[in-house]
This record gives C-alpha cells, sequence and structure tokens, in this order.
C-alpha cells in the first residue's frame, strides 16, 4: 500500500513539474521573440526545455535523417547503377528502367497504409528497424542480379519493406515536435533524400573504379557498398527511436522528460493512441482533410521529374561535348543541392516570417517548377538556360516537409486520422507515379521527355490552386470550431493554427 502511494505522489511530481516547466515555456512564447529564435527555435526555450530537445533532437532527427539516406540511396542507386553500365551489362534497350521503378513503386504503395496502421499499435523502434534491415539485405541481392526479371522481383520487395519509412517517421516527428518546431524538423527529414541522391552520384563516380574487382562491375559494387552504410544505420533504430510519447521509454529521456513530452503535445491538441472504432474511420473517409491533403501530396510528388534521371540522361545523350561517366554522376547533384538549401529556407521561412503557414513556400516551388518545365518543354533555348532549367528544377523538389507538417496540424485532433492521412499522401502520391513515367517518362523518349515536362508543369499549376483551397478549408474550420466552443482565443487552436487568426508568435496570414 505505501509503495503503491509512493509511485502515485512520484507521478503526481512528475507530472507538476512538467506542467511548471511548460508553463515557463508559454510565458516566454507570448514575448517578443530574440533574434536567435530565427536561427533555432530550441534557443529561446527554457534550460530544461532546451536541454530535452537537445536530446531529442540528437536522437530522432539523427536516426531519421540517416534512415532516410539510406532509404533513397537504396532507392535510387538503381539510376546510378543504370547510367553506369548496368544497361549495357544487362540489354537493358527499351523501357527496362520505367518498369524497375514501376516494381519499386507497387511494392512501396501496397505497403504504406498498413505499415502506418501497425505504427498506432505496435512500437515504432521495432518495426522500422526491421523493415531496415529487410531492405538492406534486398540491397545487397540486387548486386547479384543477373536479368531484368530477377531486378523487377527484387525492386518490388525493396519498395515493400521501404514503404515503412518515410510516411511511418514523419508520424513519429508529428509526435514530438510542436507548430513552431515541426517544419524545420521535418524539411531537415526530408532534405537527407536529396543528399543521398547527391551522394549516390558521387558514390558512384567513386565505385566505379572498382569495377572488375573480384569479379565484381562497378554498378554491383554499388549495390555492396550501399548495402553495407545501411546496415549499421538499421541496426541503431533498435536503440535510438523514441516510439511516440504516451509509450515511450527511452534510455536517453528521463521520465519528467517524458510526461513534459505528452504536456506539449496536449497543448497542440495532439491526440493519443486510441482502437479503431467504425465512427472513426466513417469520421477519417468523410473529411475533407484525406482528400485535399492526399491530393496536394500527389501533385507535388508528380508535378516534377522525379525519380527520373533527366539531367543525367541528357548529359548521356550528349556528343558534342562528351561526358565522362563521372561528369554524368555528379554534375546531376547540382539540382539536389538546390533542393537542400531551398527546402531548409522553406522550413525557416515557414515556422517563423511566415508564422507558421504552410502555403507561401509551397505556391513559390510551384511557380519555380513551371518555369523550369515550360522551358524545358519548348526545348529549343540557350544550352546556358537549359542548364539552369536542369539546375533550378530543385527548388520544387524540397515541398514534402511542409505538406507532411501542414497534415500534422490539420489531422492533430486524432492521431489514427493523422497516422492514416500522411500514409495515404505518400501511397497516392506513388500510385500514380506508378503508371505514369510509363506514359510522359518514358525512356525512348529521353533526353527531351517533352511530355515529361508539359506534365510537370500543368502538375505544379494545380498544386498552386489546391494550396489555395486547403488554406480556405483550414480556415473555415477553424472558424467553425472557434464559434461552436464560444471561445475568442482557445489555447488550443492558437498552437495549431496556421492559416488563420493570430497565434502565441503574432498575425497569421489570413
Amino acid at each position: 500500500m505505501g509503495q503503491d502511494q509512493d509511485i502515485t505522489s512520484h507521478s503526481t511530481n512528475v507530472e507538476q513539474h512538467a506542467a511548471e516547466v511548460i508553463q515557463s515555456s508559454e510565458e516566454r512564447a507570448t514575448k517578443k521573440k530574440k533574434w536567435y529564435f530565427y536561427l533555432w527555435d530550441t534557443l529561446d526555450k527554457p534550460k530544461e526545455e532546451r536541454w530535452f530537445m537537445f536530446k531529442l533532437d540528437a536522437a530522432l532527427l539523427t536516426f531519421a535523417s540517416l534512415g532516410y539516406f539510406i532509404k533513397y540511396l537504396d532507392q535510387m542507386n538503381i539510376n546510378s547503377a543504370f547510367v553506369s553500365g548496368m544497361k549495357e551489362d544487362l540489354g537493358l534497350y527499351k523501357n527496362q528502367l520505367n518498369y524497375m521503378q514501376t516494381c519499386w513503386t507497387v511494392g512501396y504503395v501496397i505497403g504504406e497504409i498498413p505499415s502506418n496502421i501497425i505504427l498506432t499499435r505496435f512500437r515504432p523502434s521495432r518495426w522500422i528497424p526491421i523493415m531496415e534491415l529487410t531492405w538492406t539485405v534486398l540491397t545487397f541481392c540486387l548486386s547479384r542480379a543477373d536479368d531484368a526479371k530477377t531486378i523487377y522481383a527484387l525492386r518490388f520487395f525493396v519498395g515493400l519493406a521501404e514503404s515503412s519509412f518515410y510516411p511511418g517517421m514523419q508520424y513519429i516527428i508529428g509526435s514530438w515536435y510542436r507548430k513552431e518546431e515541426l517544419a524545420k524538423r521535418s524539411c531537415i527529414f526530408h532534405t537527407s533524400g536529396a543528399i543521398a541522391t547527391m551522394f549516390s552520384g558521387y558514390l558512384m563516380a567513386g565505385v566505379y573504379k572498382l569495377n572488375g574487382r573480384h569479379g565484381y562491375k562497378g554498378w554491383q559494387w554499388l549495390f555492396l557498398v550501399d548495402g553495407i552504410i545501411s546496415l549499421p544505420v538499421a541496426i541503431a533504430g533498435f536503440f535510438v527511436l523514441p516510439d511516440v510519447p504516451e509509450i515511450s521509454k527511452p534510455f536517453y529521456l528521463t521520465k519528467e522528460e517524458v510526461a513534459f513530452a505528452q504536456k506539449r503535445m496536449q497543448l497542440e491538441g495532439r491526440e493519443e493512441r486510441k482502437p479503431y472504432t467504425k465512427a472513426k474511420i466513417w469520421k477519417i473517409l468523410t473529411s475533407w482533410h484525406i482528400y485535399a491533403l492526399t491530393l496536394l501530396y500527389v501533385l507535388f510528388n508528380n508535378g516534377n521529374s522525379g525519380a527520373q534521371p533527366v539531367f543525367a540522361q541528357y548529359l548521356k545523350a550528349s556528343k558534342d561535348p562528351k561526358y565522362t561517366v563521372s561528369q554524368i554522376n555528379t554534375y546531376p547533384t547540382t539540382m539536389n543541392a538546390v533542393q537542400v538549401v531551398t527546402t531548409l529556407v522553406y522550413a525557416w521561412t515557414s515556422d517563423t516570417i511566415f508564422r507558421g503557414a504552410r502555403w507561401p513556400p509551397i505556391v513559390f516551388g510551384g511557380l519555380m517548377n513551371i518555369l523550369c518545365y515550360v522551358s524545358l518543354a519548348i526545348w529549343d533555348i540557350p544550352e546556358g538556360w537549359r542548364w539552369a532549367c536542369f539546375i533550378l528544377s530543385g527548388f520544387g523538389g524540397g515541398l514534402s516537409g511542409l505538406c507532411m507538417a501542414w497534415a500534422h496540424e490539420i489531422c492533430t485532433y486524432d492521431n489514427e486520422e493523422r497516422a492514416i492521412v500522411v500514409a495515404s499522401m505518400n501511397e497516392f502520391a506513388y500510385v500514380l507515379q506508378a503508371w505514369l513515367p510509363l506514359i510522359v517518362w518514358q525512356q525512348v523518349d529521353a533526353p527531351k521527355y517533352r511530355k515529361g515536362f508539359i506534365t510537370a508543369s500543368f502538375l505544379s499549376a494545380a498544386l498552386i490552386a489546391t494550396a489555395f483551397t486547403t488554406r480556405a478549408l483550414h480556415g473555415r474550420e477553424i472558424s467553425k470550431r472557434r464559434a461552436l466552443r464560444g471561445e475568442e482565443r482557445y489555447l488550443g487552436e492558437d498552437m495549431i493554427e496556421h492559416m488563420a487568426g493570430k497565434h502565441s508568435f503574432g498575425e497569421g496570414d489570413q
């Protein structure tokens, strides 16, 4: 009996301490922000919260970024291998590259929503690392593939295993961070994919020097080296992934810090995990959230050249001058470098200058896509501008984190809806990507890809229209909820609102 009282007393003390830290943080939030807040949000927080955030960022963001790095490395290596000898060695002279990408996409699409549903029921720190180990083993197997059919099968299962990671990690990130922190973390996570694409090009340029060593071609060494890089990251996930706050027990967070994390999410209106019911499923399927946000992400993901190595194919087709294998793999990384920089700029401006508004960078990225892809569709343009368009198309590739942050905020009141919507956004983006390249990004059209460039331009215009529509719907929803509750400044709304009215960091953008 006495032991039970001690446990209850300790639990109460933990909650009280967490509430005190939260109150201190909220008091600071209402004050004018210091200049260093705009560099990194934790610099303007109380000492205890700053230490908690440091540990969380160090573990969660590092693992998420490294995991996405290896995921994207293992996803995109097929393109680097294809232009570095695999095409000639395996006789891939038709649309086999498109089919390989489609097989990966089909596996990816099948696994996403089921995987995120699993994450709402089981421990993410077990499920996600297991899937990472699976796709690492399959990447090793790709080095031994000797025909297109074997690659098709392996790519399908790689996609199935990788389907757990991006939507799953976005769901976990959305379970730990508040509004003014969320876009930066989501976008930092997303940039690791662009960095991986860059690294894959440089890696292939370096690994190609191993061509012929121990009986392996240069492109086979790429798969082996990718697998070697992936293995330790997958194993680390079992130890550093913190699950979600309500079930979290990582070695690097104290009980007080876990309780503090739970209080932070309560202030965001972020619901904990609850059972699936018919009413819940019906509510999710009849809300505008899943349809508008899914369409937004579908248009972003497909409104660019995406997984197609259009720049590399252009360089490979060039006769005067003729580029080396190293140049073909490294020059296109300039586009990825632009994507990395602009992704971070979008995140910082969205969280600070735009006061939590997600739509301005999305609209800007869509406009840049239109400018670049319309120019490339014309094709008969100055050579310098053609290169500029290939490189500047990276402006439209860094919007994923913003779209996901927007989804977390819009769906904050229902944990299961948030998990399903995030997975649905990514899944249906790849549903379109599974067949669209077979029509508009055909390998036989390289390097001009006129149909693809025109399609990307129209999808980017639709992205802009959908962003404005989502903004209007969310603003109206917030206004209705406030009217129903009869409160001028309901705290929960102030913390999640990003498109309408005022919030604790200043005027909104309505």
